[in-house]
């Protein structure tokens, strides 16, 4: 389901303006050999205002990829990229503001349907599916200035660090 942007034409108004956000600045084909996937709270119906545009990929070699995005959208305003360790995992992340919204781009040497960012939104698509009622408490949650994971984890009453916690409850409920 996540695999194309275009269900982003059929929902919301905010969604739709990310669509074509996304489509005018050729992301998912300029970066395709990276396997672009919009993750996060657009593809849920989630976001609030200032929520990013979350775009993970699956790149082995840096340097080139580095280079190309840096090509491609370095022009764009607040554009800055830089290599991060997050557990233990070398990544590369570019932010820019382009079409009213902040984009992310997310690279680590990890297929995309097995990075915690994909993960995380599988499970969370089928909680929001499963309990439709607590669309409404996450996305308060998230006004009040919890990020996404925690929001559900306070709502699901998980305990512990939440990124892991939410992945262990999709384990067990056989949601991944």
């Amino acid at each position: 389901m996540f695999d194309k942007i275009d269900y982003l034409q059929l929902g919301n108004e905010k969604q739709i303006r990310a669509y074509k956000a996304i489509s005018n600045l050729g992301i998912m084909d300029n970066l395709s050999e990276y396997h672009p996937t919009l993750c996060g709270t657009f593809p849920l119906g989630i976001d609030i205002v200032g929520s990013d545009l979350d775009i993970i990929m699956e790149v082995v070699d840096f340097l080139p990829y580095e280079k190309r995005v840096e090509t491609l959208y370095g022009d764009k305003e607040n554009f800055h990229i830089k290599r991060l360790l997050i557990r233990e995992v070398s990544v590369v992340k570019a932010n820019f503001i382009y079409g009213g919204f902040e984009f992310e781009l997310f690279a680590q040497p990890q297929s995309v349907k097995e990075q915690y960012a994909y993960l995380h939104m599988i499970i969370e698509n089928s909680l929001l599916k499963q309990f439709p009622n607590i669309r409404a408490e996450v996305t308060q949650l998230k006004i009040q200035g919890f990020k996404t994971e925690p929001a559900f984890c306070k709502v699901l009453g998980l305990e512990g660090d939440p990124y892991g916690s939410l992945l262990n409850y999709g384990k067990r409920m056989g949601i991944i």
